[in-house]
């Protein structure tokens, strides 16, 4: 199987782990000092977090955030330094947009770990709503049910398309209780309501997207050097202006990670390759389409598979 073309893509919050990064600081001496270089940016230890934790305070938002794109970072580097292998397109969910934009030399790493961990300071000071994650359930009858539900506009609606098989809600914490059942009524295998502080990618975190947005005017962003595939339209992109709109309007928008994927495969993408903690999205894109070579990068281990399945295929 030939690589053909191929997407670099970052995963998002709800993938970190204490000791993620940790193998490639060991085995990578250079790659470590990505982690130095975050921790000084941001004034807090974020080494000890990722590789010691607690775990409670990893998962803290504000800390997740820039802890999550760093060790994308990371592989990102430890990755480069092995191979010369391009990306056609590059994507993230939800803050791993943040790092595709670092990849894709739009941001600079200093830049783009500090407005992340900010970012996740004005997400976890946002208060109200839930989600719920939805199931074996076709987006377009849960569309159709957050419409009914909803009294007033973004009361309740998608706020991450995941694939065919997960669809994650959110909205008013009353309307999410009532939708459970209908939404099972209509034939959902499953709707898990999730443990969060507040309503994600949805209206309610409108405060935390105007102080964002004010930060995201003052940064320097490049043309992306590949298409950035972004979350809210599902769309390519390559010009500065485009990309910081797209990351701006996220964070009350839905990520739109199925039509992303949808793009890449459109556009001639047959690699894709995860850089960071765990595989979510290549799990994600191989429900899709079995044909697909799918690699990531955590630790040496995976590395090496990674390097040595693009050889194969070159």
């Amino acid at each position: 199987m030939k690589t053909g073309k191929i997407a670099f893509v970052f995963p998002g919050q709800g993938a970190q782990a204490v000791g993620m990064g940790k193998d490639l600081a060991h085995n990578c001496p250079p790659v470590g000092g990505l982690m130095e270089s975050a921790s000084a940016a941001i004034g807090i230890d974020l080494g000890k977090l990722c590789y010691e934790g607690p775990e409670d305070q990893l998962a803290q938002t504000q800390n997740t955030q820039p802890a999550l794109f760093t060790v994308g970072a990371m592989a990102l580097a430890a990755f480069r330094a092995r191979s010369n292998v391009q990306p056609d397109f590059v994507a993230g969910h939800s803050l791993g947009e943040f790092t595709a934009l670092y990849a894709a030399n739009a941001l600079s790493f200093e830049d783009a770990v500090n407005i992340v961990r900010r970012r996740g300071l004005y997400m976890s000071e946002a208060r109200g709503g839930g989600m719920a994650a939805v199931l074996g359930l076709d987006a377009a009858a849960i569309e159709d049910v957050c419409r009914q539900m909803s009294d007033a506009p973004g009361a309740l609606q998608p706020a991450n398309y995941n694939g065919d098989a997960q669809t994650v809600i959110a909205g008013r914490k009353d309307l999410i209780e009532k939708a459970v059942p209908i939404l099972q009524e209509r034939g959902a295998k499953k709707v898990v309501v999730l443990n969060v502080s507040a309503a994600f990618h949805s209206p309610f975190m409108n405060d935390a997207a105007v102080r964002l947005s004010a930060d995201l005017d003052k940064l320097k962003f490049n043309d992306p050097a590949v298409p950035l595939i972004n979350n809210v339209d599902a769309k390519p992109v390559s010009a500065a202006a485009e990309a910081r709109e797209g990351v701006k309007r996220q964070v009350t928008g839905a990520v739109r990670w199925t039509g992303v994927m949808k793009a890449m495969l459109d556009n001639g993408v047959q690699t894709v390759i995860e850089f960071g903690i765990g595989r979510t999205l290549i799990g994600m894109f191989k429900r899709i389409d079995k044909n697909l070579t799918l690699c990531n990068v955590e630790d040496l281990a995976s590395l090496e598979k990674t390097l040595e399945v693009l050889n194969q295929n070159a």
